[in-house]
């Protein structure tokens, strides 16, 4: 015995399972070297979509990569958790996170599998499930179902079994972009956990396995299969009835194909520029940081309006598609390869959609002759029926319409534009639409696309005026304006719309009701224009500095802007020059529900005082800055109102409110534009091709975009409440004549738009005289009367040296035959 001890093969013996012990000690430290800490779970923080309201506090939207909606253990119906324990679990209860018996199975199929290519499935508990999803990864090996088992043991030691199956319904991925059972519920059922019955809860709980087959129509008897099998274990674990399971088995799948969209109005684009706003401020993705928007759980409050913005919507699409008329088909929406594979499919992942009345995104799958098939994202082929162009083939997206058992082929109008409506005194947008639909373009012409503004660039070069030493009265050259631009250039002159060089001196007022370019020219150049940039750069206009030049084409809309900033510009000069910038987001919330940002930082510290004091009530100090002269800012506006009573506005005045605006037209025309509204809401749009050209020399901006504002305010106007504007300090009101600008003592101002008399709103010591030269004829009376006087006194009297002051001898003459 002793002789074999120390033979050869006993120590080679002694050495292979002294190294296979000391190979599996090490592995198996290996295999579970860099587990998480299972405690981590505690405060485990689920990636949540970030929710996001308009101002009336409905939810609007959902910034989500993936469904979820975290419930608390009390909101999981019971059954519900049963039907999941009878399916996935059944000894959920009472196991300590490995099921033996599960696991013996599990062993077996794998065994079985080697080889073969297939996945092993079965012999994870709910605990394990868990532990996978959040914890681990997905990687399918023996050394991740180790690490699995391990983790689930060391889970049971720190959690409760109400909050594993809490974390496990909220977290399990389920198909259709869903993960838990209340983001499953709405995606399948339209409906929530607390609403769904019996067979609905046993067909959630069969998603785990294979979410992507049973969801699928063509797979309905799988799943109908599928689902009355966990119905049977429910019934055999004693949770239902036989009955209960009997009457469930004959129920449908009833499977919803389009689950309906939380959002309650369409505001994509809306939506879109929160979405860029706060990636930027608080991160995309979970490693971002905790507030990231696709997985903080953020909750948004917005200034949206719901009801301005579908009126805003609808009214821009209504011009754009007036425009469009009879023009026919544009084009496709985009372009698919059918080398890349199935259309259908790609269609599906391109997120190409349109919300308009009936119509609907398809691809043309196949072109034959004068007919061709298309298919959408979801459902079954159909034929495109109707007149088909011949530049229609395989791949084009489109839009379609229902036409009997077919579809008919619509044409998405290729002009475009943009749309903001905005609260003056606040700087809130209330309402805004970048083009068409958002869904088949997210590139938003209300703050991304750059365009000349034309004419309403105008109220802006008549304030310069105004801060210049002009009144709404100074009479102003209606003639050609000719400035040498240097040997190269040579001489510029500019003209009146139509070609016209003008003729004559008229009021200001009247050169911005009428939008007299000339007129406007002289107005920059006398203040010079300098003065005028300055101006435009404290409104906001310039997109950045250095854009506009002092050349007297800028005062024309020669430079480049947005629908936003000319907006709120004009919600400046509303709100008596004092600038807000412009915001969308009122403030955000994490999502244990602490502000964690908000856009009006203004202090109050008296006004959550328990108990009032007796002191003066406490005031919130206004917003924004005094960008333009209060005075300035409402004479400018007081013009604009005969802009809608007598100028280019007029399509408006029917609506018998309080409005001001101006319209513009840029050089082509290339863009026709409206800006303007009340006291409490500035409105701006404008339409033109992305790729600006002529859009007709009939579009102006008084007939193509004026119209837009005027089905804006006839479909929201119930928010149109007739305020009038009213005057800041130091504004005094004459009545003048709005042809001459001479004051006015005999008559009032009618209710006729074209009478002759207005009220014009002047500064201090700026208003007209009395009379035509009054001042000049009351000293010329004393005068008279003075030397009346000393020739009373006697012959000595008469003598009048040079320093007399006898009147000279053609006074009369100048004062037009007065005396």
């Amino acid at each position: 015995m002793g002789r074999w001890r120390e033979s050869v093969w006993f120590r080679r013996g002694g050495y292979t399972i002294g190294g296979g012990l000391l190979v599996a000690i090490v592995g198996w430290f290996v295999i579970l070297a860099g587990l998480p800490d299972a405690r981590s779970l505690l405060t485990y923080q689920p990636k949540l979509p970030s929710v996001v309201r308009g101002d009336d506090g409905e939810i609007v939207h959902r910034y989500e990569r993936e469904r979820r909606v975290a419930l608390q253990f009390q909101d999981f119906p019971t059954q519900l958790i049963n039907a999941y324990t009878s399916a996935e679990d059944e000894t959920f209860w009472t196991h300590n996170g490995i099921d033996a018996g599960g696991l013996i199975g599990a062993v077996i199929d794998y065994a079985t599998k080697i080889g073969s290519g297939e996945r092993a499935v079965g012999g994870s508990t709910i605990t394990q499930q868990v532990a996978k999803n959040i914890l681990l990864s997905n990687e399918y090996s023996i050394t991740r179902k180790i690490r699995e088992m391990v983790m689930a043991t060391r889970i049971e030691q720190v959690l409760s079994k109400q909050d594993i199956i809490t974390l496990y319904l909220n977290e399990i991925p389920l198909g259709r972009r869903s993960f838990g059972v209340q983001a499953a519920a709405r995606a399948y059922f339209n409906k929530d956990v607390a609403d769904l019955e019996l067979h609905e809860m046993a067909f959630l709980a069969i998603l785990p396995k294979a979410p992507e087959t049973y969801s699928r129509a063509r797979n309905a008897d799988v799943a109908l299969e599928r689902r009355n099998f966990v119905l049977d274990s429910m019934e055999d674990n004693g949770h239902i009835t036989a009955a209960q399971r009997d009457a469930a088995k004959a129920m449908p799948l009833g499977l919803v194909t389009n689950p309906a969209r939380e959002e309650t109005v369409d505001a994509g684009y809306f939506m879109e520029e929160v979405r860029r706003e706060l990636i930027q401020r608080f991160g995309e993705e979970a490693e971002d940081g905790p507030n990231s928007v696709y997985a903080g759980g953020l909750w948004i409050r917005t200034s949206l309006d719901a009801e301005l913005q579908e009126a805003a919507r609808e009214a821009l699409r209504g011009a754009l598609l007036r425009y469009h008329g009879s023009r026919g088909w544009t084009g496709p929406i985009a372009t698919l390869n059918p080398g890349n594979g199935d259309l259908q499919s790609q269609l599906d992942s391109s997120n190409l959609a349109i919300d308009y009345e009936d119509w609907r995104v398809a691809v043309v799958t196949e072109r034959a002759g004068a007919s061709a098939r298309i298919a959408f994202a979801s459902g079954d082929p159909s034929q495109l029926t109707g007149a088909v162009p011949d530049a229609l083939k395989a791949g084009d997206v489109i839009a379609v319409s229902p036409s009997g058992n077919a579809w008919r082929l619509r044409a998405v109008p290729e002009v475009s534009g943009g749309f903001v409506a905005q609260e003056p005194s606040s700087g809130r947008v209330l309402a805004m639409q970048g083009g068409f639909d958002s869904r088949l373009s997210d590139f938003n012409r209300a703050t991304q696309a750059l365009r000349q503004p034309g004419s309403t660039i105008k109220p802006f070069v008549y304030a310069a005026g105004l801060d210049n030493g002009m009144t709404p009265s100074t009479l102003v050259p209606d003639s050609q304006y000719c400035y040498y631009q240097g040997s190269n250039l040579g001489e510029k002159c500019f003209t009146n719309f139509g070609g016209s060089r003008g003729g004559g001196e008229y009021p200001m007022r009247y050169g911005l009701e009428q939008s007299k370019n000339l007129m406007t020219v002289h107005i920059a150049m006398d203040s010079g224009m300098d003065n005028v940039l300055r101006v435009f750069r404290a409104a906001g206009i310039e997109p950045e500095e250095g854009a506009y030049q002092p050349y007297p084409a800028f005062a024309l809309g020669a430079g480049d802007t947005t629908v936003l900033r000319m907006v709120n510009a004009y919600s400046t000069l509303v709100n008596h020059g004092r600038l807000n910038q412009p915001t969308l987001v009122d403030y955000v919330q994490d999502r244990d529900g602490k502000v964690i940002y908000r856009t009006d930082n203004r202090e109050c510290p008296k006004c959550n005082m328990a108990e009032w004091d007796g002191s003066p009530m406490p005031r919130l100090a206004p917003r924004g800055r005094q960008a333009l002269d209060a005075r300035t800012s409402f004479q400018i506006v007081n013009m604009l109102t005969g802009v809608v009573q007598r100028g280019t506005a007029t399509r408006l005045r029917d609506l018998d409110l309080p409005l001001f605006g101006k319209t513009g037209t840029s050089s082509g025309p290339t863009n026709a534009w409206f800006v303007g509204g009340s006291p409490d809401i500035v409105s701006g749009m404008y339409i033109g091709f992305d790729r600006p050209r002529n859009l007709g020399g009939y579009v102006q901006g008084g007939n193509t975009a004026v119209p837009i504002m005027r089905d804006f305010i006839t479909a929201s106007r119930d928010r149109w409440n007739g305020r009038p504007f009213v005057a800041p300090a130091g504004v005094r009101m004459v009545r003048v004549d709005r042809r001459s600008g001479n004051r006015v003592f005999e008559g009032w101002p009618s209710d006729d738009p074209m009478g002759s008399v207005i009220w014009e709103a002047f500064k201090p010591d700026t208003e007209p005289r009395r009379t035509q030269r009054q001042d000049d004829i009351d000293q010329m009376r004393e005068l008279i009367l003075a030397q009346l006087r000393r020739r009373e006194r006697g012959p000595q009297a008469d003598s009048v040296g040079e320093n007399s002051e006898t009147p000279p001898a053609d006074f009369a003459e100048e004062q037009g035959g007065i005396y």
